[in-house]
């Protein structure tokens, strides 16, 4: 598990239940000072569950699972997110290997999908959950450079098997929505959310956060 990227231990403005080095960048992107915990979560999708209700969920459970993994009495509040590639009912996850990414590259291939990413506050004993929905398009793949894009490793934890951030963004001919939604945290519904919760964010790197609970 990656330390804490705050200058010691509590010099932090909130938690980040969150292995993904993208979430992380991005909240400091904006100039929050973030530590990590653990959240581990069963993130199979229910039957009958649509994908807005599953991600969702799996962002509440991920808050929780970090919330429970703090320091009793610890009044910081706890950030996480889900992301998933939808297409039609079908979500996409993160690919098992190197078959299962051009599976899922090839029928993104040429058609337009959703990226849904949930984030998940917990501040006290309030619980708050926002929502970013995008549209994205692929250009038609070539098998070869499907394998090729495989061959990178960076198709390897991304939802979908691609990475907007990165070479994958050679694929992608349209984008409506949010750019870092597609990434894995949608900053406008991250600092709506921030916002609703009391916590300052424009500001923030210069002062302490002091949310309402």
């Amino acid at each position: 598990m990656p330390q804490p990227r705050a200058d010691d231990e509590t010099d932090h403005h909130l938690y980040l239940a969150s292995r993904s080095p993208r979430r992380l960048a991005l909240l400091e992107q904006i100039g929050m000072r973030v530590a990590l915990v653990e959240a581990e979560t069963d993130e199979t999708r229910r039957p009958g569950e649509s994908p807005e209700t599953y991600v969702r969920r799996v962002a509440l459970e991920k808050a929780r699972a970090g919330r429970a993994a703090v320091s009793e009495g610890e009044l910081r509040p706890v950030l996480a997110a889900d992301t998933a590639v939808v297409l039609g009912d079908m979500t996409l996850g993160k690919p098992a290997d190197r078959a299962s990414a051009a599976r899922m590259l090839g029928t993104l291939s040429g058609r337009s999908h959703r990226v849904l990413t949930a984030i998940a506050l917990i501040v006290g004993e309030r619980e708050l959950t926002d929502l970013s929905d995008s549209l994205v398009t692929f250009r038609a793949l070539q098998e070869s450079e499907i394998l090729s894009y495989w061959d990178t490793g960076e198709p390897c934890d991304k939802a979908g098997a691609y990475a907007i951030q990165g070479i994958g963004a050679l694929f992608i001919s349209e984008l409506q929505g949010s750019y870092s939604g597609v990434m894995g945290l949608p900053l406008f519904e991250t600092g709506r959310l921030l916002g609703a919760a009391g916590i300052q964010v424009i500001g923030s790197a210069s002062g302490a956060v002091s949310p309402r609970v």
